[in-house]
């Protein structure tokens, strides 16, 4: 059954808040793969008490789709989606860099290594027993990452996750990756898969490590590890995230989140640079 969350929708006038009103939506996520078909999403029912819908990543073609009956609809945000296309091989995908890139992901790794007695410790969970491992030791470096502590966006530590990550573990459809330095874990990403899409879920270091850039090193041998599998085709970096790579494409034109809210209000518009939100209400 759909969830329903209060959402403070803004009026703004260029980058200053006039006021803001919150509404009960049901966020409604597309996928990469629905963001890829051009196809407008279809709305679940509400349930009681809410007020509409947010629909995420909607490509800004479609906003106009989205207004039904006498509803109206509206732009919050916008940013660029990008993914990375699986299939062309990780030298190919390395080769694409810039020359600063390259270099700077070799320099980073090579650093990172004579840390460590002179190799690389990167390490890769699949199995429902590995993520399980995965998991204890990860949620060390989230306790301690600013994703956690100002966002609450780390790893999360609920047995629903838990339960979720091995049941996707099972199925051959997660992926998670430690880098150790001496033994003691420094950085994670966790990567559930659906249909071939690898989804940016969860990423962290440890804030002692930042100035060694752990998280680019690890994000360039997860790669590694992605070009090698067979199942996975592309690398969806999700809503509102920049791409780490100068290979990675825009999934579709900029992308809206739309909301739908039942009643009648003004409509507010604050338009972005790389993407947008939309909001709808019905009449």
């Amino acid at each position: 059954m759909s969830v329903a969350e209060r959402w403070p929708l803004k009026f703004q006038i260029g980058a200053r808040t006039l006021f803001s009103v919150r509404r009960r939506l049901v966020r409604v996520p597309m996928e990469l793969r629905d963001v890829l078909s051009g196809e407008a999403p279809v709305l679940p029912p509400l349930p009681k008490g809410a007020d509409g819908w947010s629909v995420t990543s909607l490509p800004e073609p479609l906003v106009d789709a989205m207004r039904t009956g006498d509803g109206i609809a509206f732009v919050r945000q916008r940013y660029t989606r990008y993914h990375t296309d699986l299939t062309t091989g990780f030298d190919a995908w390395f080769a694409g860099l810039s020359g600063n890139a390259r270099s700077g992901l070799k320099r980073k790794a090579k650093k990172l290594a004579e840390a460590n007695d002179g190799s690389l410790d990167i390490r890769t969970y699949r199995t429902p027993a590995e993520l399980a491992a995965f998991h204890g030791l990860a949620r060390r470096v989230a306790a301690r990452t600013y994703q956690e502590k100002l966002l609450g966006a780390g790893l999360p530590d609920t047995m629903a996750f838990r339960a979720a990550m091995q049941g996707k573990g099972a199925a051959g459809e997660a992926f998670g990756w430690l880098l150790f330095v001496g033994g003691t874990p420094i950085a994670y990403l966790y990567c559930p898969m659906s249909a071939g899409d690898v989804r940016y879920d969860y990423v962290g270091h440890d804030p002692d490590w930042s100035d060694w850039s752990p998280g680019s090193v690890l994000h360039m041998e997860a790669f590694r590890t992605l070009f090698a599998e067979p199942a996975a085709e592309r690398f969806d970096f999700t809503e509102g995230r920049g791409s780490t790579s100068a290979s990675s494409r825009p999934a579709a034109p900029p992308a809206p989140t739309c909301c739908c809210c039942a009643g009648r209000w003004p409509i507010a518009r604050r338009s972005g640079r790389y993407g947008h939100s939309t909001a709808a209400w019905r009449g």
